[in-house]
C-alpha cells in the first residue's frame, strides 16, 4: 500500500499547477447557488479528461454532477462544492473544496484500479443559503455510496467538525396604514409588532440551551416616517445542536410571532424554508484516517477543535444516510473570521493552494486504507450503523 501511496503523492503533485488554476479561475468567477454553470463545466471537463463517466444534471439540478470511476463496492464519494456567497464571493473556500475533490478522485484510479471498488465526485451546488445537498439527499443522490468525504477551507487543521440543525423561517406581518400623526388611531402597525415579536424572541432567548441559536432580520419595516406601516417583514434562522430539540425550538419561535400578531390585531403569515439543513455526524474511524494520513505530510491535525463555533452545512443531511466526514484544512491565521473579505483572500492565497495540496492527498491516501482493509471498512459502517 505504501507504493499506490507514494503514486498518489507523485501524481497530484504533478497535478498541482492543473489544480490551482481549476480553483482560481473558480475563484475568479464566483457564481451563487444553482448559477455554477462555469465551475460545474470545469470540473467536469477535468474529470471526464481523466476517464471518470459523468453524469449532468444530476438530481434534476442543472448544476449538479455525478463523475464515476470504477464500477465495483465499496462506493466511496468525495463531494465538491463550488458555490458563492452573494456579494462576497468565495469567502467559504468553495473553490478550493471543488479542486480538492477533483485532485483527490484523479489520484485515486490507481487505487481502483489495483484493489476494486469505486470512486465517484459528487458536485453539489448552493451549499450557501439553499442547502443543495439536502434536495440531493431527499432525491436518493447517495443511496449506492458507501461513505462520503468533504474537506472544508479553515483555520485550523480538524478531522471533525460541529454543527447545528437548522431551519429558516420567513414572517410577514399586515396591519392597516394610516396618517401617523393626523389619524393613528385608525392604523394597525406591522413594525410594533414585528419589534414586539424581535423581544419575545430576546425574552426567549434566556431559557434556551446552550447549544441553541435564533437570529434574524427586518426586510422591510415601512415606507415612509408618518404613515403607520401596514407591511413589514422578517427573515429568521433557527438552529439546534439535534433535530428533536429543533422542532420543539421552532414551535416556541412561531409563538413569538403568533403573541405579538394577536396583542396589536396584526395578521400573521409565516413559511419555514423548504429545506432543513441536520447535524454533522462524524464517523470517527474515518476521522482517525484522515489524521493519520495528514500527520504524514506534516500537519499536526486534532481530532476535535474545542474553540470551534456551532454553524451548519447540508453536509449534515449526507451524514445522516452515508458514513462522512467533513474535516477543516487550515488555509488562513486563527482569528480570521471566514464569509469575511480576509477569507476570500485566503481561499485565493498560496497558503490556500497549499492546504488544497495537502488535502487532497490525504483524502486519496484514505481511498487506499479504506479499499485496502475490508475490516477497516467494516468498522466504519458498524459504527454507522450503531448511532443510528
Amino acid at each position: 500500500m505504501l507504493m499506490l501511496k507514494s503514486t498518489i503523492m507523485t501524481d497530484i503533485d504533478s497535478s498541482h499547477q492543473q489544480l490551482a488554476k481549476i480553483s482560481l479561475k473558480i475563484h475568479s468567477n464566483p457564481e451563487n447557488g444553482f448559477k455554477e454553470y462555469k465551475a460545474s463545466n470545469w470540473l467536469v471537463q477535468y474529470l471526464e479528461n481523466s476517464c471518470f463517466k459523468v453524469e449532468l444534471g444530476f438530481c434534476q439540478l442543472e448544476t449538479a454532477f455525478k463523475a464515476v470511476y470504477g464500477n465495483k463496492r465499496p462506493a466511496i464519494a468525495i463531494i465538491a462544492e463550488y458555490d458563492a456567497l452573494p456579494q462576497l464571493g468565495h469567502a467559504c473556500g468553495h473553490n478550493l473544496i471543488a479542486a480538492i475533490a477533483v485532485g483527490a478522485a484523479v489520484a485515486s484510479r490507481a487505487t481502483i484500479d489495483k484493489l476494486g471498488g469505486s470512486i465517484l465526485v459528487i458536485g453539489t451546488p448552493a451549499e450557501e443559503i439553499h442547502g443543495g445537498k439536502v434536495i440531493m439527499v431527499q432525491r436518493g443522490a447517495f443511496n449506492n455510496i458507501d461513505m462520503a468525504i468533504m474537506v472544508h477551507p479553515s483555520t485550523n487543521d480538524t478531522a471533525t467538525t460541529k454543527t447545528l440543525a437548522c431551519a429558516s423561517l420567513d414572517i410577514e406581518l399586515f396591519g392597516h396604514a394610516a396618517h401617523a400623526a393626523a389619524h393613528p388611531e385608525e392604523g394597525i402597525n406591522s413594525l410594533e409588532a414585528m419589534i414586539l415579536s424581535f423581544n419575545a424572541v430576546n425574552s426567549l432567548r434566556q431559557h434556551l440551551r446552550d447549544d441553541a441559536r435564533i437570529h434574524g432580520i427586518i426586510t422591510n419595516g415601512g415606507q415612509v416616517v408618518n404613515v403607520v406601516p401596514a407591511y413589514s417583514a422578517a427573515s429568521f434562522l433557527v438552529r439546534a445542536k439535534d433535530e428533536t430539540y429543533l422542532e420543539e425550538l421552532k414551535g416556541k419561535v412561531l409563538n413569538c410571532f403568533k403573541g405579538a400578531a394577536h396583542a396589536t390585531g396584526a395578521e400573521l403569515k409565516y413559511k419555514w424554508g423548504n429545506v432543513q439543513y441536520a447535524p454533522m455526524r462524524n464517523n470517527m474511524k474515518m476521522a482517525n484516517l484522515f489524521i493519520t494520513n495528514m500527520n504524514s505530510l506534516g500537519r499536526s491535525v486534532k481530532l476535535i477543535n474545542p474553540d470551534q463555533s456551532f454553524g451548519s452545512t447540508d453536509m449534515g443531511n449526507v451524514s445522516q444516510v452515508v458514513p462522512s466526514i467533513h474535516p477543516s484544512i487550515a488555509i488562513a491565521p486563527r482569528g480570521v473570521s471566514i464569509h469575511s473579505h480576509q477569507f476570500v483572500k485566503a481561499a485565493a492565497s498560496d497558503a490556500g493552494i497549499q492546504g488544497m495540496i495537502d488535502a487532497a492527498k490525504a483524502v486519496a491516501m484514505m481511498i487506499v486504507d479504506l479499499l485496502s482493509s475490508p475490516e477497516t471498512t467494516s468498522q466504519v459502517k458498524k459504527e454507522f450503523a450503531s448511532k443510528s
